[in-house]
């Protein structure tokens, strides 16, 4: 069975007081705090498709997702104010970003109002009847969820589904679904200020997936063993009769079968895996190779560029033939993956120049996004764009690891990272020490401060053939967009 939650590793010091009221038996009209967040949103959506009565507010009501809740009919309060929780709703889920100061956050407390955290939410109401496959990892868990969901999809099954990003082919990042299986994104930050721990401890994982585990989220884990006991709690929910997948080309990843009961096993590219890859070979922007598992074997075309997305591959089709779906099925289900949205996205291709938008931000994951282009695209000048944006790439501590990332690029815009009020000013990176750093390993590279100033030279810099690639975790000042916009002008 799995472990109560409150049996975890220092459990008690990772939550906070909140009123002992809760969920009602009957839920009908609920309020999301920070609605048009990528998680909220989508478990908004949930709601909807469940019948509910589902409103919210935010302070950054912006396409796309102010459109996709308009689109649904669901009323979003642009700003934050006491009033919005008049009348009472049933739920008020207080979205992660919130303070017990917050004003609406502060008022539901007050008012004793039943009240949850998003994971909290989305295992009460989703999970608890339905078979949770759970994909956790530093890197890699949009895509490998998204992969998943499509595998089972294409072998006919309808899980329900829940991703921290939207699928190409389809536009969308959740759905209730009607079989039992359930398909998560766990992520391993925090659930809310009531309830630091890591919100994948709330999602009651049958089955589970790795792919990697490297030191992230500075600002709430202390040191790497902490960061490493998140996982290692994660893994010890799962039942007997359970099971976990992990990427066993990492070490850290293997380490984590000795903290579950569940039946283990590995993925990767290495021969010794119980499911791997063999043959890799760059087709037109992926990668074909021969899927190996067990006595089986399958071709796969696979649309993505970079190993780091066969792993990914690899680890979807594994827990996928767990629920049952032929290899063969599998096989072709990976070839008509057409990808997530901001991951390795192409954005447009004015003046023969390839605009790639993606999510990459912890160091590993931006130099394995700018080989896997590179190897894609070996006869293009790549040209990197990259902000330093989240707290962890922020932060001091990952200026060598940044230093030696762009090695395969051909040239490195590298944006100052933004200043928020209460940083530390000696923690936090320096953009000029990474750009020396660059430089020093025989890559041309500038730094700027704006993206207004910046899009000039970004236009005059880049020549037909290049590929421009755009890395950030958030909206990067519209460069995504403004971009091939200014390039197509150019032409």
């Amino acid at each position: 069975m799995p472990r109560p939650l409150d049996a975890l590793p220092d459990a008690s010091l990772r939550q906070f007081p909140r009123p002992d009221v809760p969920p009602p038996d009957q839920t009908e009209d609920v309020h999301l705090i920070g609605i048009c967040g990528t998680g909220m949103g989508a478990l908004a959506g949930l709601f909807h498709e469940a019948g509910l009565n589902v409103r919210g507010s935010d302070d950054g009501v912006y396409p796309p997702m102010s459109t996709h809740l308009a689109e649904r009919g669901i009323s979003v309060q642009e700003g934050y104010d006491p009033a919005h929780l008049d009348p009472a709703p049933d739920l008020t889920v207080v979205g992660n970003t919130c303070t017990p100061t917050h004003p609406e956050a502060a008022v539901a407390r007050e008012e004793r109002l039943p009240q949850q955290s998003f994971p909290e939410t989305l295992s009460h109401h989703f999970l608890r009847d339905r078979r949770p496959l759970v994909v956790a990892g530093t890197h890699g868990k949009t895509t490998t969820t998204g992969l998943l969901v499509h595998l089972l999809r294409h072998a006919g099954v309808d899980p329900g589904f829940l991703i921290g990003g939207v699928m190409e082919d389809t536009d969308q990042s959740y759905a209730l679904g009607t079989d039992a299986p359930f398909v998560v994104e766990g992520d391993e930050y925090d659930s809310a200020y009531f309830d630091k721990r890591p919100k994948f401890l709330h999602y009651r994982p049958q089955s589970a997936l790795v792919t990697s585990l490297e030191f992230d989220h500075a600002d709430i884990f202390v040191d790497r063993d902490d960061y490493r006991g998140a996982f290692e709690a994660f893994v010890g929910l799962l039942p007997s009769d359970g099971h976990l997948a992990l990427c066993g080309d990492a070490p850290a990843v293997r380490a984590l079968a000795d903290h579950t009961s569940a039946s283990v096993h590995t993925y990767g590219l290495a021969p010794h895996n119980d499911v791997h890859a063999e043959g890799l070979a760059p087709t037109d922007g992926g990668l074909s190779f021969t899927l190996r598992m067990g006595s089986r074997s399958e071709d796969v075309q696979l649309l993505l560029p970079g190993r780091h997305n066969v792993q990914n591959a690899l680890g979807a089709a594994l827990l996928a033939r767990r629920e049952g779906v032929s290899p063969s099925t599998i096989a072709a289900g990976l070839a008509s993956f057409g990808g997530m949205k901001r991951r390795q996205q192409v954005r447009g291709r004015p003046n023969d120049v390839l605009v790639v938008d993606d999510f990459a931000h912890h160091p590993t994951a931006v130099e394995a996004t700018v080989q896997g282009l590179n190897t894609a695209h070996p006869d293009r000048r790549l040209v990197a764009i990259f902000e330093p944006r989240s707290n962890t790439s922020r932060r001091a501590r990952f200026e060598d690891a940044y230093g030696a990332a762009f090695d395969t690029a051909d040239r490195v815009f590298l944006k100052a990272p933004p200043v928020r009020h209460n940083d530390d000013p000696d923690a936090m990176l320096n953009a000029a020490a990474v750009a020396r750093t660059i430089r020093g390993r025989g890559v041309p590279t500038e730094v700027f401060e704006d993206v207004d100033d910046v899009l000039p030279d970004l236009t005059d810099a880049l020549q037909p053939g290049d590929v421009a690639l755009l890395m950030s975790n958030g909206s990067f000042g519209g460069l995504p967009e403004r971009l091939p916009e200014a390039l197509a002008e150019a032409e």
